[in-house]
């Protein structure tokens, strides 16, 4: 029997979830933003769901659109959205203490995380994928820069970030 558009749909974004949460949880700090911009990025995914490229990944195609569409609720909100504090409990992406010992990894957590809150939308994107251990090439298709771009890019928030983490 064959599958239906809809259980094709169910299945791939069941498979490819936690990109949706990765992207959605780097964009919003707020809960019910965080629920606006999920279920913003799932129509857009089913609205384009017939024009997918069986060339390319699930997993390619999922984060450019997710990222596009972030970016799009971050400028119309016009609100500043940050990347998720890692504690917080609602996230599948919590960081548990396993013991008391955590304090400087806790300390740098949070020096990266305000480093990246206070990037731009393209630049968080760039972050978020090398920080997921893309390849510049993954990178590049997703947010359709050239590889140099994205090599260059990441080579100066790499410069810029130990320059931040030499500051103190």
């Amino acid at each position: 029997m064959k599958e239906s558009k809809k259980d094709k749909f169910l299945t791939t974004i069941d498979s490819h979830k936690k990109i949706i949460y990765k992207v959605v949880n780097s964009y919003c700090r707020n809960r019910e933003d965080r629920k606006d911009l999920e279920q913003e990025i799932i129509i857009q995914l089913w609205n384009s769901f017939d024009k997918y490229n069986a060339e390319y990944k699930y997993s390619t195609w999922m984060y450019r659109i997710a990222l596009n569409v972030a970016i799009s609720f971050y400028r119309k909100e016009k609100k500043w959205l940050v990347i998720n504090d890692f504690y917080n409990r609602d996230s599948i992406y919590t960081i548990e203490d396993q013991n008391d010992n955590k304090t400087e990894l806790d300390h740098n957590i949070k020096l990266l995380q305000e480093f990246i809150n206070r990037l731009n939308e393209l630049n968080k994107a760039l972050m978020l994928l090398y920080l997921e251990e893309k390849t510049y090439d993954e990178i590049a298709e997703i947010l359709g820069i050239s590889k140099t771009n994205v090599a260059t890019k990441i080579s100066r928030l790499k410069l810029k970030l130990k320059k931040e983490f030499k500051k103190i």
